[in-house]
């Protein structure tokens, strides 16, 4: 199936995009890279009036590392983040950029996009739960908003219809920190069925600060506080990481769908959160621990 009409822009700022947006009205889109809303045109579940490109706009593709945080432009595309030095000082994201769908869609996905799509089957939203994160969002002037605030429901967030996204900030941790994101899927292209990310900071063997965060299990990430309760200020050993994954599943609340039953992401999750945490602690101690997702 085709799209059907619309009108096309090319944008030559991010500022330019942002008063197209507020001109053209709710019958507006952006594209980034496209790799949710053209699959979405060529199916009419979108109908955008206006399509505001925003793939030739200089300077919004970049990592920076500044003043003890990362900066990522909003069209910084996840093959980018994958091979990136600067962002590979915080594992979990290369393990995030490194393992989304397939390399045509790492070469083209842009995080930015993935943010602001807020697909609660996406993986952007479950890492960046789990670390100190801002999104800058542009419209009439530049706003700060952490990303707890940014992501509102499923498919919904703080920006207005005249504001974009135009960089991502998230804070380095402290030395001592480790993390891991996994994920369960039938292969490589598709949405996971369920996936986990952990980050944590350890004091010898003692869990000095975590973070869990759930994806595929709920319309936004779940943040498993009772899990992450259940290790801050313990020693990290296998009971505490099986209590730890007990009560991660049962802060998962998924719907059975295609991918599973509900009984069975939770079972999921259990496992997911138990290899991270186990990843997550080497990497702490400075081993070199090398992820993938799991494929059925």
């Amino acid at each position: 199936m085709y799209p059907r009409a619309f009108h096309y822009h090319r944008a030559g700022s991010l500022k330019e995009a942002a008063r197209l947006l507020s001109q053209l009205g709710e019958g507006s889109k952006l594209l980034a890279g496209g790799q949710s809303l053209i699959p979405l045109m060529k199916l009419r579940f979108a109908n955008p009036q206006h399509l505001i490109d925003l793939n030739f706009i200089a300077g919004t593709s970049f990592i920076k590392e500044d003043k003890g945080k990362l900066r990522f432009g909003s069209l910084t595309r996840h093959a980018e983040i994958e091979n990136s030095p600067v962002a590979s000082q915080i594992p979990i994201i290369h393990d995030c950029a490194a393992g989304i769908a397939d390399v045509q869609v790492r070469n083209r996905g842009t995080i930015g996009g993935s943010l602001a799509e807020a697909d609660p089957s996406g993986d952007w939203a479950v890492v960046l739960a789990t670390l100190s994160t801002e999104v800058v969002c542009l419209g009439k002037k530049a706003r700060r908003v952490s990303l707890s605030e940014f992501i509102k429901d499923a498919y919904t967030t703080a920006l207005e219809h005249d504001e974009l996204v135009q960089e991502i900030i998230v804070k380095i941790p402290p030395k001592g920190s480790g993390g891991a994101y996994l994920a369960f899927k039938r292969a490589a292209p598709v949405y996971p069925t369920a996936s986990a990310a952990v980050q944590l900071t350890m004091r010898g063997d003692v869990c000095k600060e975590v973070s869990i965060a759930l994806g595929c299990v709920g319309l936004t990430a779940v943040k498993a506080t009772e899990a992450e309760n259940t290790l801050r200020g313990q020693r990290v050993t296998e009971q505490t990481i099986a209590t730890a994954a007990a009560a991660a599943r049962g802060a998962a609340d998924p719907q059975p769908d295609m991918r599973g039953s509900a009984e069975y992401k939770r079972m999921l999750v259990a496992a997911l959160v138990t290899r991270a945490v186990k990843a997550a602690v080497k990497r702490a101690r400075g081993e070199q621990v090398e992820l993938s997702h799991i494929y059925a």
